[in-house]
């Protein structure tokens, strides 16, 4: 075993792991630290991870030779060569230092690597004053039944055809937030279903896909999706309503939780923490 749970315990200030992102609190085990280390040397996914479902091969992988693990901080470099390239520097550590470290660390390997881009991503704890960067949160699916949704929504393959039609300008309008992406998905049939609101025969939002699937420890959670709503249509209550209906569908299931990463302070973070979700703690991510 490489890892020291006693080392890396103590710093483990919010649920983030290397190219895997958040997981549940209950999951953070020194197993999920073990198992990516050994996908970055196969190349192979975890079968637990959520990127999986796109099918390919796992672009961003651990560089085990380069990890630094001490009793006072843990520093752990991925790299990845989609687009320019990216390295990052996940740096686990109370002392402000473990960043100078990090930084350091990611500079020399995005030269060795040749990659444009050099990061230290930062967990920090859920109490941490004036965060930024983004907000982990957690939707327990088990503490009582969600809400249903008060607005338009529904799958977008039970809008009438005419409607249906709309999504493919709705999803080039929201590139950006990944739609896209999702829309070739979807006309590839590789994902599970995609929630849209309308108005006036013409769809304006969407959340999506909707997937359940087993964590580390063999618990159903309900996969991060694209989330996004015109700017033209906000402030109708339209976000709202597709994230409830999101949530309904994956506590009706099975799922028992969805963790989500919200930019700190945007549109998704004030909805969900007026939802009261729970939040585990922030990532920030600088360049080095």
């Amino acid at each position: 075993m490489f890892f020291r749970w006693d080392w890396l315990h103590p710093v483990l200030t919010a649920p983030i792991v290397p190219t895997l992102g958040p997981v549940h609190p209950d999951a953070l085990t020194v197993g999920i630290f073990e198992d990516i280390l050994r996908a970055g040397d196969t190349g192979d996914f975890l079968p637990y991870d959520k990127d999986r479902r796109w099918g390919g091969e796992k672009d961003e992988k651990v560089l085990r030779s380069n990890v630094v693990h001490q009793p006072e901080h843990t520093l752990i470099p991925t790299l990845t060569r989609r687009g320019r390239g990216t390295v990052k520097v996940f740096a686990y550590g109370l002392p402000d230092s473990v960043v100078v470290e990090a930084t350091e660390l990611a500079a020399k390997l995005a030269a060795r690597h040749d990659v444009v881009n050099a990061r230290v991503v930062r967990p920090l704890g859920p109490k941490t004053a004036h965060p930024r960067g983004t907000r982990i949160q957690l939707k327990d699916f088990t503490v009582g039944p969600c809400p249903a949704p008060d607005g338009p929504v529904r799958p977008v393959t039970a809008w009438p055809t005419a409607v249906q039609d709309t999504f493919a300008s709705f999803a080039e309008t929201m590139a950006a937030d990944g739609l896209a992406f999702l829309h070739t998905q979807m006309q590839a049939d590789r994902c599970g279903p995609v929630l849209a609101a309308a108005v006036e025969n013409r769809i304006v939002g969407a959340i999506g896909p909707m997937d359940v699937r087993p964590d580390a420890i063999g618990c159903l959670q309900l996969l991060p999706q694209y989330f996004a709503v015109l700017p033209e249509a906000r402030g109708q209550g339209l976000g709202r309503a597709l994230w409830r209906a999101a949530m309904l569908w994956g506590q009706s299931h099975g799922a028992a939780y969805q963790l989500l990463q919200t930019e700190v302070g945007g549109p998704s973070d004030r909805l969900c923490q007026s939802e009261g979700l729970t939040s585990l703690g922030f990532s920030h991510t600088t360049r080095a």
